[in-house]
């Protein structure tokens, strides 16, 4: 089972405007988000770059879960590029002009989902913060001109080794990397939206292990 294929999106507009401040879309999501499904994803708006006048400094914006590189033939790729492993994310083709560009998005999430094999099979488990509060995820997101001529916006979330993360490593098969999402804090939002592609790394570190729970 692979690392976070699977998360409970954020499905109340006001707490989305409260913790995120920006205005959900009219098909905000309410069911859990798997690999390929539609989802929100938040990102700094072009203006903001080209504009002396005040712009918002974020907006919420419909895209598929996994990324799809503007050279796709179809959508299906969105199935296996939801999560990007951070140590290759600049050289793999699916990832790498998303990368460049500095195109970071923040995907607002109030759960996400990871195996617990302890008891020797998988057990779905949810993981979320430990004080109650949402959580906004380092991703990247691209745009892809299907053959019809459609636009498509698709995200993926960033991900981290956690071999020796004291909360995340209990997940997945006990031989298998153990990985990790990144949690932004809410203070970083609009620094990680605004970061150049030679600072990214800077914001991809561990989340504290006393401040995620499960349940």
């Amino acid at each position: 089972m692979h690392l976070c294929a699977r998360y409970e999106p954020i499905k109340d507009p006001e707490r989305l405007q409260q913790n995120f401040g920006v205005n959900a879309p009219d098909d905000l999501v309410t069911t859990d988000v798997w690999p390929s499904y539609k989802s929100i994803f938040i990102r700094r708006p072009k203006e903001s770059d080209q504009s002396e006048e005040a712009a918002p400094n974020r907006e919420a914006m419909l895209g598929s879960f996994g990324l799809i590189p503007h050279w796709a033939k179809d959508a299906n790729i969105a199935r296996h590029t939801y999560n990007a492993r951070t140590e290759t994310v600049a050289e793999k083709p699916s990832y790498l002009d998303a990368w460049r560009l500095g195109r970071h998005c923040i995907i607002p999430v109030e759960a996400f989902y990871e195996p617990d094999w302890r008891s020797g099979k998988a057990v779905a488990t949810r993981i979320s913060r430990a004080d109650g509060q949402p959580m906004g995820l380092a991703g990247i997101w691209t745009g892809w001109k299907s053959p019809s001529g459609e636009i498509l916006r698709s995200f993926s979330m960033l991900t981290i080794n956690a071999d020796q993360h004291p909360f995340m490593n209990l997940f997945h098969k006990p031989t298998d990397e153990k990985r990790m999402v990144v949690i932004l804090e809410p203070q970083q939002f609009d620094h990680w939206l605004a970061a150049p592609a030679h600072r990214s790394k800077e914001f991809l570190l561990a989340y504290p292990a006393e401040g995620l729970v499960t349940g």
